[in-house]
Formats: C-alpha cells, sequence, structure tokens
C-alpha cells in the first residue's frame, strides 16, 4: 500500500502514463482510511452534530481531489481507454458502475494507444 500511495503522490497531478489495478486499489484504500480517521477527528474536535460540518475532513478531501482523478485517468489509459471516460460518473448510478467495470479490467500487454509500456512488464 505504501508503495502505491507514494507513486500516486509523487504523481499528484500527471494524466498522463498508466497505473495498474493493485496502484489504482490501494490508493483508494489508503483514501477510504484516510478519510475515516479525519472524520473521527472531526467528530471529537467539532461534535457530530450536523451543523458542525467536518472542516478536516472536507480539506482532505480537497487536497486528494487532484490525485484521484489523475490515478483515474491513469487507470483508463491503462486498460486502453481515454481519461475522458471518467465523465460517466456523472450519469447517476449506470456511469459509476460502468467505471468500476472498467477498474477491473486487467492491463493492457505491451504499449497502447496512449504509448506507455505496461507497468507490470
Amino acid at each position: 500500500m505504501q508503495a502505491a500511495v507514494r507513486r500516486v503522490l509523487s504523481n499528484y497531478a500527471t494524466f498522463t502514463g498508466r497505473a495498474p489495478r493493485a496502484e489504482f486499489w490501494w490508493w483508494w484504500l489508503a483514501v477510504l482510511i484516510t478519510l475515516l480517521i479525519t472524520s473521527i477527528i472531526d467528530a471529537m474536535i467539532f461534535g457530530t452534530a450536523p451543523e458542525s460540518g467536518q472542516p478536516i475532513s472536507w480539506l482532505v478531501s480537497l487536497g486528494l481531489l487532484l490525485p484521484n482523478i489523475a490515478v483515474a485517468a491513469r487507470r483508463m489509459h491503462d486498460i486502453g481507454k481515454s481519461g475522458w471516460w471518467l465523465l460517466l460518473a456523472f450519469i447517476p448510478l449506470i456511469g459509476g458502475l460502468i467505471l468500476i467495470y472498467f477498474y477491473v479490467q486487467p492491463s493492457q500487454d505491451g504499449s497502447n494507444d496512449f504509448g506507455a509500456p505496461n507497468p507490470l512488464a
């Protein structure tokens, strides 16, 4: 997990290249754990009332927005699709399901249209 997080953060806003499945899913697990921890910290500091909000979680989410989009675009490149396919997320329910289907696909062997070699090779 640490290697995947380091790789994604070192490519903070890099939308070129490829991200294998393991890197993508380890990154999302790390993000989920981070947001869970920040939510707990928010609850301890600001309380759990809806009007208190969760400012720490919001700031962390904002800081992770760009690497989340970048690693998802690189994951799309890894299966031979353009990063623009991420716009499917704006289609309620169906778009998210299609993206999950894409995310679990195996990497394309060799180079693909995006010119990057398979990171697993």
